[in-house]
C-alpha cells in the first residue's frame, strides 16, 4: 500500500487554552477525513506550545549576568539569551547570531527552539518548545482514540531542525506517543542475502520529515497531517530512545 500524507485544513489559529485535541478532530470530519487504525497524527510543535500557553513576553524576562556575556557574543537581545539559558542543559556553541545547545529535554538545537516566527503579538512575544513533550502526543492520542474509537494509533510532535553536517531544516519528531521511534533491522537479510549489521531506522523522525513537506515552513497554515499506510511498529516509545547517548555522540 502507498504512504499517503493527508493534510488537515481549516484549524484555526490556535491560542493558549485552546482544546486543541477537539479543534484537529472537528477539523479531521469537517473534511470528511477519520482516523482510522494504524494512522499516524503528526502535529507542530507550534500548535502544541500555543495552547498550552508557552508564549512569553520578553519584557517580562530579567536577564542575569550569564545571559549578559552571551548576549554580547552572540549579538542577542540578552532577555531572549536568558530564555535560551533557561530551557538549556548546555551551551555547545555560539556564533553572531546563533547559540547551539542541548536542550533540557536532551537533543541538540538552535537557540533551545525559541522562535518569534507565527507567534501572535508583537515582536517581544516568542514561543517555548512544549514543557513536556512525551505527555503532550500521549494525551492527544489519548483524546482522539475516544472521539475516533480506534486503539492503534500513533501521535508525533515535530519541529524543524538544522543538522551539523548538512544545509537546510528537516522536521524530526521532539515527542511521540503509540509507537516505538527506532525500527530495528540488524540481523535482517539484505537483498543480496547479507546480514546487516548497523541499520537502525529513525521511523519517528521520518515520519516527522515527510508530514513536514506537507506542512511548509512559512504561512502555508497546514499544522497537521495524518499519515495512512506508514510502516512501523505500535508499543509505548519516547523520544529518549531517539537520543544517541553522550558517549557515542562525535560531533561533541
Amino acid at each position: 500500500m502507498p504512504l499517503t500524507c493527508i493534510e488537515v485544513p481549516g484549524i484555526p489559529l490556535i491560542q493558549p487554552g485552546d482544546d486543541l485535541a477537539a479543534i484537529v478532530a472537528e477539523a479531521i470530519t469537517r473534511v470528511g477525513e477519520h482516523l482510522r487504525e494504524g494512522d499516524v497524527v503528526v502535529v507542530a510543535q507550534k500548535v502544541v506550545s500555543k495552547a498550552e500557553g508557552r508564549i512569553v513576553d520578553l519584557r517580562t524576562v530579567s536577564p542575569g549576568p550569564d545571559a549578559r556575556v552571551l548576549a554580547r557574543e552572540s549579538e542577542k537581545d540578552p532577555r531572549l539569551v536568558e530564555l535560551i539559558l533557561r530551557e538549556s542543559n548546555e551551551v555547545l556553541r555560539v556564533r553572531p547570531g546563533l547559540i547551539i545547545v542541548e536542550h533540557r529535554h536532551g537533543f541538540v538545537c538552535a537557540n533551545a527552539g525559541i522562535d518569534h516566527s507565527n507567534v501572535l503579538g508583537d515582536e517581544e512575544h516568542v514561543l517555548l518548545l512544549p514543557a513536556h513533550p512525551d505527555r503532550s502526543a500521549l494525551e492527544l492520542r489519548r483524546r482522539w482514540q475516544e472521539i475516533f474509537a480506534i486503539d492503534n494509533l500513533a501521535v508525533i510532535i515535530n519541529d524543524s531542525h538544522g543538522r551539523a553536517w548538512r544545509l537546510g531544516t528537516v522536521g524530526v519528531a521532539i515527542g511521540l506517543a503509540g509507537m516505538h521511534p527506532l525500527t530495528d533491522r540488524r540481523g535482517d537479510p539484505d537483498l543480496m542475502g547479507r546480514t546487516l549489521q548497523v541499520t537502525v531506522i529513525g521511523t519517528a523522525d521520518e515520519l516527522a520529515a515527510a508530514a513536514s513537506v506537507v506542512m511548509g515552513q512559512a504561512d502555508e497554515g497546514i499544522p497537521v497531517v495524518i499519515i495512512r499506510e506508514a510502516r512501523y511498529q505500535p508499543g509505548e516509545g519516547s523520544l529518549k530512545d531517539l537520543l544517541r547517548p553522550r558517549a557515542q555522540d562525535l560531533f561533541r
